[in-house]
């Protein structure tokens, strides 16, 4: 096992290749080594619905868009840094990232204003109603000719 500090492996740069990067998520490239930490998510079960929580800190709710199509749940976020906050002024280190990153989900045939959005400290929850079970039919035989 290597040694890890702050959730970072510490050989991580040297294993990572260019071939690497063409087989990985490619937000790893934008996000750099903390893609993986991003848009998790909770999905839990209610009585009459689903809910899920996703973590999206520092985006703000004007940056985060939601989209249903054909039974899937897109939630996408986009963020960028302000150049005039750095203008005449030399960076020494920047851990802030830019850029979007997205999600989709299945979640069936669920109607747009059935879900529910909410966004409070850098998690968006949305709520759902459970799809309609459909009843299957039962077991027939099919006679070959």
């Amino acid at each position: 096992m290597l040694p890890s500090i702050f959730g970072e492996n510490l050989l991580d740069d040297l294993w990572r290749n260019d071939l690497d990067r063409d087989w990985f998520n490619m937000d790893r490239e934008l996000y750099g080594k903390h893609a993986k930490n991003l848009m998790k998510t909770d999905v839990r079960e209610a009585e009459n619905g689903y809910e899920m929580a996703i973590e999206l800190p520092g985006f703000k709710k004007e940056d985060i868009k939601v989209d249903l199509k054909d039974g899937y749940l897109t939630v996408t976020a986009q963020k960028s840094l302000d150049k005039e906050e750095h203008k005449g002024k030399r960076i020494l280190r920047q851990e802030r990232y830019s850029g979007s990153c997205s999600r989709t989900f299945y979640i069936g045939d669920v109607k747009a204003e059935d879900v529910k959005g909410k966004y409070d400290a850098g998690v968006l929850t949305l709520e759902f109603p459970k799809e309609d079970q459909r009843k299957l039919e039962e077991k027939r035989s099919i006679s070959i000719e």
